[in-house]
């Protein structure tokens, strides 16, 4: 297996050699084969734009990103303004420079002018590709220079960028990426209404992707840590339940194999039930009775598995509004229960061809 090439190597498709030789200095250019060795493909003339592209390339696969800068930006000052066949990959390789001399958001604006003016141009998608890691760069902490020192967060830029991957190459294995990882940055970060979006987002966009099951769980994860407690509301509980149906449906081995579903589902349950007892303790306080015993009898009917059911059920018999029959009366009421079904067996109406 072959090493892996630094982060400026793999973001060139060209790099350039400079052979030293005793009558001049030649720049001789060369790309990766479908083997992954530099094969040589030709020496562009000196002073020609090519030869300056071919200049900036080198410099920057040597890691002499700043000499690169310089060189793009005179070059660009003088020929943006003109239709200079060179000029996206102007721009794109400024951009590469600065990226790889920490001045990465100053190479925004570089490859915003690739994206916004050159979208035919095949330095098109690797502008986006660069922006996209810059904002995977930010959401993971990389803070903006500020006064020389990076210490200004950078965090919504990072977030605004992966959103920006997502419009600009839709469908593709890039904004399937960026549209995951920006769901599992907001999970990380516990903004759990942006992570539910996220992930509602990636089902609906990448439907055939592999990861559309651990988006689903999440989803249903980040509505259910969504509730705060019975006082607060409770939709992110029903949207959790409805996608954990969605989930049975969708995936029903693994949904039985885990039992992921049944510990949730028994959750959402137990939550829903807290909100409705915490509504029928409000009506007693406010002394409304009729209301309190019928939020009471509604809960115990609807989440009968609960602990709310129980503190519920306690309630109302405190007050008398359940009333047990003891045993006698138990027995009395199977006897009259019988009685009654014996008696309206012998009075059935004879049959009319049987009357005389």
């Amino acid at each position: 297996m072959k090493p892996r090439m630094p982060q400026s190597t793999r973001l060139l498709a060209i790099l350039t050699i400079m052979l030293a030789t005793p009558a001049m200095a030649q720049t001789s250019e060369f790309q990766l084969d479908e083997t992954g060795d530099w094969a040589q493909t030709a020496a562009p003339e000196p002073g020609t734009d090519a030869y300056i592209m071919a200049e900036a390339t080198r410099l920057i696969a040597e890691e002499k990103p700043g000499k690169a800068s310089s060189m793009l930006g005179d070059w660009l000052e003088t020929n943006k303004r003109t239709r200079n066949d060179y000029i996206a990959q102007a721009y794109y390789l400024h951009g590469l420079a600065r990226f790889n001399n920490g001045r990465e958001y100053k190479a925004l604006f570089d490859l915003e002018a690739i994206i916004q003016d050159f979208p035919e141009s095949p330095y098109f998608l690797k502008a986006v590709e660069l922006e996209y890691q810059i904002g995977l760069d930010y959401i993971n902490g990389k803070k903006r220079r500020f006064l020389g020192m990076r210490m200004e967060n950078a965090r919504p830029t990072g977030e605004e960028l992966l959103i920006r991957t997502q419009e600009r190459v839709p469908g593709s294995a890039l904004a399937e990426e960026a549209a995951m990882q920006l769901a599992d940055y907001y999970y990380s970060r516990r903004e759990l209404k942006l992570a539910a979006e996220m992930y509602a987002i990636f089902r609906e966009n990448f439907p055939e992707s592999p990861r559309v099951q651990r988006a689903m769980l999440r989803e249903i994860e980040a509505n259910i840590a969504r509730f705060k407690g019975p006082r607060y509301d409770g939709s992110g509980l029903l949207d959790a339940k409805l996608l954990i149906e969605e989930y049975q449906r969708a995936f029903p081995a693994d949904a039985i194999r885990s039992g992921i579903t049944e510990g949730l589902n028994a959750w959402i349950d137990e939550s829903a039930a807290q909100q409705v007892l915490d509504t029928a303790r409000w009506y007693l306080k406010v002394y409304d009775e009729a209301s309190a015993r019928f939020t009471l009898a509604r809960l115990v009917r609807r989440h009968p598995a609960t602990d709310a059911a129980d503190e519920a059920l306690d309630l109302m018999i405190e007050r008398g509004w359940v009333v047990f029959a003891s045993d006698d009366e138990q027995a009395e009421d199977e006897n009259n229960a019988a009685t009654s079904g014996q008696d309206q067996a012998t009075e059935l109406p004879e049959a009319e061809g049987d009357q005389p």
